[in-house]
């Protein structure tokens, strides 16, 4: 599957990916009204609003971009419907072609993050029936219980062809309390990073591997750092956009080749008709908004790795 990514950033020349992380808030009153007038103001109301905010956004990007990501306790927090509609969403930007990041942060131990990795990832046996759960192609991973919590995750990724990205350096305020915490004098999130490296040493996919990690944009000098711990791994980068990262504080975590790196912005792209520079869509063009935030981000992305 890191070879897919690959192939769909060279062939959009957009390195990004779309966060669909649908807060009710962010969703158009017209779309939602008309979700309510069908379901009532219950949680199967929310879970369709969700779902049709996002299929129009997804239908007037999906040619620009490589990836999707969506973040799947956005779904939760609306219950049983909500992951309906993140399942739904999961399956029609696959009928699209796009590469879906399953954001779901799974971390645990033994059995429990086998049956994670399988949820997200694999297969599961019913019977005589072998059946698939949400079926994204990459999940990102939390690694601070260690080994035992993702190496289930790369025995599914071994078996499906598919990827991880693993917290390395996260692109919240508080991340350093315990990430940037030194031992035998480097930070935590150093290690972590050596030792996504080697598992990704161990699991390529051609010449980059499908053990990947996040790394936020809103930390650049510590991505230059980790770029040259992980040479061989993609990162995932937040925090553009919204979070304050620009394409020029990017650059470092893309290797000479003009890859490494696949940025996300969620709010700054699916919200964009909030925004003063977008305003002028309004919310019944909310997915046209969408879409010149994306062509935006592109042009700033590229821009900034021409000129470095």
């Amino acid at each position: 599957m890191i070879n897919k990514l690959i192939d769909k950033i060279q062939k959009t020349k957009a390195p990004i990916v779309v966060g669909l992380d649908p807060m009710l808030a962010y969703v158009p009153e017209h779309v939602q009204q008309k979700a309510f007038a069908e379901y009532g103001e219950t949680l199967s109301g929310a879970a369709e609003a969700i779902w049709q905010f996002n299929k129009e956004i997804v239908d007037k990007t999906y040619d620009l971009i490589p990836a999707v990501k969506p973040q799947i306790a956005m779904y939760e927090q609306f219950g049983v419907e909500g992951m309906q509609a993140y399942k739904k969403t999961v399956d029609y930007c696959k009928s699209k072609d796009l590469v879906v990041i399953g954001d779901v942060k799974r971390g645990d131990i033994g059995s429990t993050s086998a049956a994670y990795a399988v949820g997200h990832l694999g297969s599961v046996q019913v019977g005589s029936r072998v059946c698939t759960g949400f079926d994204e192609d990459f999940a990102t991973v939390n690694p601070y219980l260690g080994s035992d919590g993702v190496k289930p995750f790369i025995e599914v990724c071994k078996e499906k062809k598919k990827g991880l990205f693993i917290l390395v350096k996260t692109s919240n305020p508080s991340s350093g309390e315990f990430q940037d915490q030194l031992i035998d004098g480097k930070p935590l999130y150093e290690l972590v990073g050596e030792k996504v490296a080697q598992w990704g040493e161990e699991h390529m996919g051609g010449s980059y591997s499908y053990i990947g990690a996040v790394v936020g944009a809103t930390y650049p000098e510590q991505g230059k750092v980790l770029r040259k711990v992980m040479p061989k791994s993609f990162i995932l980068v937040p925090g553009y956009g919204a979070q304050g990262g620009k394409g020029k504080d990017l650059v470092h975590f893309f290797n000479e080749d003009g890859l490494g790196a696949i940025v996300n912005s969620s709010r700054g792209i699916i919200a964009a008709y909030k925004q003063g520079t977008y305003a002028k869509y309004g919310p019944e063009n909310f997915g046209d908004a969408s879409r010149q935030a994306v062509e935006d981000m592109i042009a700033d992305i590229q821009g900034a790795l021409e000129a470095r």
